[in-house]
């Protein structure tokens, strides 16, 4: 397991700091002979980095807290408030999973362009929270809240709760799992969606992190490698550094946030 996942990211750190002709040199090395600190450096030259990094966290950070709470609150109406129609209109929820994203982009795109949203984040934080991404966050929801037990909730109705007072006091605190693998899952999506945000931006400005990647090209339209490999170093450090402290928190919530009922 450590050489097919460690070893191309440690190539890719000691490639970074490495000089153009000894990114591809053979035989290759995982540490640069002339150790070249500049690329760094480079990578907030030739684009505004530092903006399309903001753009990202920023985005991840929102999409995630808005699926989280809307993914929550409808999986909780879905599980334990009978309405009419509540089966079929979950049923046509899931459906809408089937259709690929890619089917779906142009119209959303032709929407998007009528609003004159285009060019603007708006289109990357609405439609995740309320698209598949949201509709899958909602199933994980519904099937946890699923699991209370009926006569939990009949106790707290006796001590006065309100349906919202039993959502808020008892149902979220005992569905930390599966809250945060929701998130994790979201988060992970939002931080590396290319297509959407390919669609939808045209200012160097506005791009995301998987948009300026790309961008680190010379005159002629070829990758510049040893500055692409330092920004794809620094994009994947929130997640690394993230992954690392909260390792053991991040097994136990897909552990036991399983599917049931």
């Amino acid at each position: 397991m450590v050489v097919p996942f460690v070893f191309p990211f440690v190539w890719m750190m000691g490639s970074s700091l490495k000089p153009a002709i000894e990114v591809f040199a053979y035989p290759p090395t995982l540490l640069p002979i002339n150790w070249q600190w500049g690329n760094y450096a480079r990578v907030f030259e030739l684009q505004p980095f530092a903006q399309q990094y903001f753009n990202s966290v920023y985005i991840a950070v929102v999409v995630t807290a808005g699926t989280l709470f809307f993914s929550s609150l409808a999986g909780y109406a879905f599980a334990r408030i009978g309405f009419i129609g509540r089966g079929l209109l979950f049923l046509m929820l899931l459906s809408a999973l089937m259709m690929p994203e890619e089917v779906t982009i142009i119209p959303k795109f032709n929407v998007v362009q009528s609003l004159r949203l285009d060019n603007t984040h708006w289109p990357l934080l609405i439609f995740p929270v309320f698209g598949a991404h949201g509709v899958i966050a909602t199933f994980m929801m519904r099937q946890h809240f699923l699991g209370i037990p009926q006569e939990l909730e009949e106790a707290a109705f006796l001590d006065g709760l309100s349906r919202w007072g039993i959502f808020w006091r008892i149902a979220m605190p005992i569905a930390t799992p599966v809250l945060s693998a929701v998130a994790i899952i979201t988060f992970l999506t939002t931080w590396n969606s290319f297509l959407e945000p390919l669609v939808y931006l045209r200012s160097v400005e506005q791009f995301t992190l998987p948009l300026a990647l790309r961008g680190f090209t010379d005159e002629f339209g070829q990758p510049i490698w040893e500055v692409q490999l330092a920004a794809t170093t620094l994009s994947v450090l929130p997640i690394l550094i993230f992954y690392v402290f909260a390792q053991r928190f991040v097994v136990e919530s897909f552990a036991s946030s399983g599917v049931k009922g």
